[in-house]
């Protein structure tokens, strides 16, 4: 049996620092399909470019369908204009702060897989007025900054309209080793839950057939998810996405990391299915786990989408809590990333035909 405290750390490297913006997630799904193809009986595509790993139960037939959705996409940028002189001008793909965003290195990947590094332009502070101080720069009027002198330059470094650029971040384990800092927590580090999930129950029986979808396009739409449940048809579904710690001297409101599990009551789009949190609070019991309660009045994860496609499925979020979301550098910890595999990994193995009519019961659904 595998010891749930050893977690792959090369795994989440791998992860975070993968390029992959809205509708560019190929590095990312390569990563998906070359650690999970060793634990799963399945892989399947859709045409979004969500990857599906399927993991059978054990009798091969006839078990319920977990869908487990993770979206690999992170926030962004794309090329939109070369001025004369050699600078970008950025689009945002996804939600960005102006405060988060000036002096930072990001990548440019061209379409020829190339990696070309600039720096987001800043102004020094000498001699500005208070007003022009206290502004935010909208993220449409920065610009990234490559060092050369002409759009030709840029050209000839391969760069064109509507490359993707990413903040350019090394993964580290901070001073305390449990604290995780990297890019793109949003949401890698719950794909990365969601393939840990699926070696840990590849050494143990399940009733049920699980299907873990590394999802594309959530942060431009929740798009990737529509598809992709679709595609699997599940009976229930669990969103593992990230939620704001609210730990540090900017908000200090209670939600620390390393405190453990993250219950996802509901959200601005989804009301998670009330037998469902049931069912993760009798486990987290039992497991002896450490648990808290989400309810975020803003924004929404892959659940928006899943629970209200085909004729409705039974589902919820479970959330993994970091500092400074939408930002070239976010941080975690690993009790809480411990702890949800954990817990995800229970659930899966417990659910069978029986749990799931219980779960469908708890909103008023009966079987005669």
């Amino acid at each position: 049996m595998s010891n749930f405290n050893e977690i792959d750390l090369d795994l989440l490297k791998r992860l975070s620092e993968a390029d992959g913006i809205g509708g560019m997630e190929r590095e990312v799904s390569r990563i998906v399909t070359s650690y999970g193809k060793d634990y799963s009986d399945d892989i399947q595509y859709d045409n979004l470019g969500s990857v599906i790993l399927k993991r059978s139960g054990k009798n091969k037939t006839n078990g319920p369908k977990i869908m487990l959705s993770s979206h690999m996409d992170e926030v962004g940028f794309m090329v939109r204009s070369i001025t004369a002189e050699g600078y970008v001008n950025l689009l945002p793909v996804g939600g960005w702060w102006g405060h988060v965003m000036p002096a930072q290195e990001m990548t440019i990947t061209t379409n020829d897989a190339e990696k070309i590094i600039g720096v987001v332009g800043s102004r020094a502070p000498h001699g500005l007025a208070s007003e022009v101080k206290e502004k935010v720069i909208q993220p449409m009027d920065l610009y990234l900054d490559l060092g050369v002198t002409s759009k030709q330059a840029v050209e000839q470094l391969g760069v064109s309209i509507g490359d993707m650029i990413t903040p350019n971040v090394p993964f580290r384990e901070m001073n305390d080793s449990n604290y995780l800092m990297g890019k793109a927590w949003d949401d890698r580090c719950c794909v990365g839950a969601g393939l840990e999930v699926l070696k840990n129950l590849s050494e143990s029986d399940h009733e049920a057939d699980i299907y873990f979808a590394a999802t594309t396009q959530e942060e431009v739409g929740i798009r990737g998810a529509r598809t992709a449940v679709h595609t699997i048809k599940p009976d229930v579904a669990i969103a593992l996405d990230v939620t704001t710690a609210t730990d540090t001297p900017f908000d200090n409101k209670g939600m620390k990391l390393g405190d453990g599990v993250v219950l996802s009551v509901l959200d601005s789009l989804t009301i998670g299915n009330s037998g469902l949190v049931q069912m993760m609070e009798e486990i987290v019991k039992d497991l002896s786990l450490d648990v808290r309660y989400d309810f975020m009045t803003v924004g929404g994860t892959d659940a928006c989408n899943i629970h209200k496609m085909m004729e409705g499925v039974v589902s919820m979020t479970l959330s993994l809590p970091t500092r400074y979301m939408h930002s070239p550098r976010l941080i975690i910890h690993k009790e809480d990333y411990i702890q949800t595999i954990k817990l995800v990994t229970e659930f899966c193995r417990r659910l069978n035909w029986e749990k799931l009519n219980q779960l469908k019961s708890s909103v008023g659904i009966t079987k005669d």
